[in-house]
């Protein structure tokens, strides 16, 4: 941890923008003023933005990164390093890494166990201070498998599981109501003819039969036994959210409809749309658009899902179509914070970590000019 001073920066607090300087001791911010300061060791930020660190609550990136191609396992300590690098220089400082739990290792749906063993290497580098930036884990309980209750039983408390979100991918609803979508994507990415993608389907269907409930109800009892924030995904009626809040989520990852995010609106439940599905103007899998929740104030919380870049891009253009940067910021930052129960970082105030990240805007695109992790710069 380092002690530092910013100044002649444009300071993005939780409701205006400043022009001052910030003083961070101990890896925590201990000041925050207006004007310059002559202080010796203050970094001339020359006008550019200083915002939180950005905080990530669900990201695939790591999965990409062990598996850069089908059916190629690269080595996993190279690939955590590549992983949080990658987040660090986009400005990530605090992320929680998805890993699904609930394995198909039978038929042609077949998909194997990783995220026990992939989690203890995880916390292998933390410990010896490889990594620039604070990690989680998000555990994705797929309740359309056979072996959920046996790889969640694989961890506890100590495994700092943030959050757990109820994931059910049986065909024919929620991210993939329209089959055709669900063949195309399987079949694109798999090779399956037309008859092994019946297969798939069907055997999904008799998971879903076999083991749904169970597994649903064991995933809501695991996740209060780590202490982790409960998650829906992709609700798409209101009978969706209204058994979400039974559960007792707090959080709804990529509703599908209008209808669902006023649903979790009416249940005090916030809404967390993909970074990727802004950008590009709507879903791949043809559900609601994040602009459209935007423009109705449905809009909570950005995830950068599959892009780490897309988190920092998405909330600048929020802040274009909101003319509010401090309520945009506030989507990657201070709203992903509350949701997980983080309440030492996502804001600029005195006491808080000093996650910090320098913003110049190159033709209105947000770039990333310097990224510091309590205190530490490692971007």
């Amino acid at each position: 941890m380092h002690d530092m001073t910013f100044t002649n920066a444009r300071i993005v607090l939780p409701n205006e923008v400043i022009a001052g300087s910030l003083r961070v001791e101990n890896g925590r911010i201990s000041g925050i003023s207006t004007g310059q300061t002559s202080a010796r060791d203050a970094v001339d930020l020359n006008g550019d933005l200083l915002i939180p660190g950005l905080i990530e609550l669900h990201t695939d990136n790591l999965e990409r990164h062990i598996q850069p191609r089908p059916k190629v396992d690269w080595p996993h300590a190279a690939a955590i390093l590549a992983h949080d690098g990658e987040l660090a220089s986009v400005g990530i400082t605090t992320v929680f890494d998805a890993m699904r739990v609930g394995s198909i290792p039978t038929g042609r749906a077949r998909y194997g166990k990783y995220a026990r063993n992939l989690a203890s290497e995880l916390w292998e580098m933390r410990e010896s201070g490889a990594l620039r930036i604070s990690h989680f884990l998000h555990l994705r309980a797929e309740v359309c498998s056979e072996t959920l209750a046996e790889e969640m039983n694989e961890f506890g408390p100590d495994d700092r599981v943030g959050i757990v979100s109820l994931m059910d991918h049986t065909p024919g609803q929620r991210q993939f109501r329209d089959l055709s979508k669900l063949k195309a994507y399987v079949q694109g990415k798999q090779g399956m003819s037309d008859a092994e993608f019946e297969d798939h389907v069907a055997q999904l269907y008799a998971l879903r039969e076999a083991h749904g409930e169970r597994h649903e109800a064991e995933a809501v009892a695991a996740a209060k036994r780590y202490g982790a924030v409960l998650a829906s995904h992709d609700d798409t009626t209101f009978e969706h959210v209204a058994a979400s809040k039974a559960h007792g989520i707090q959080l709804a990852e990529f509703p599908t409809t209008i209808e669902a995010a006023n649903a979790c609106h009416d249940h005090g439940i916030a809404v967390m749309m993909g970074a990727p599905n802004l950008i590009r103007g709507g879903s791949h899998s043809g559900n609601v658009a994040a602009h459209e929740l935007a423009d109705r104030d449905l809009l909570d919380i950005l995830s950068s899902d599959y892009v780490p870049s897309a988190l920092m891009t998405s909330a600048f253009l929020l802040a274009d179509l909101w003319e509010d940067l401090p309520r945009a910021i506030a989507t990657v930052t201070a709203a992903p914070a509350k949701s997980a129960g983080l309440t030492e970082r996502g804001q600029i105030k005195e006491g808080l970590h000093g996650d910090l990240v320098r913003i110049g805007r190159v033709q209105g695109n947000p770039v990333v000019r310097g990224v510091w992790s309590h205190g530490r710069q490692v971007g």
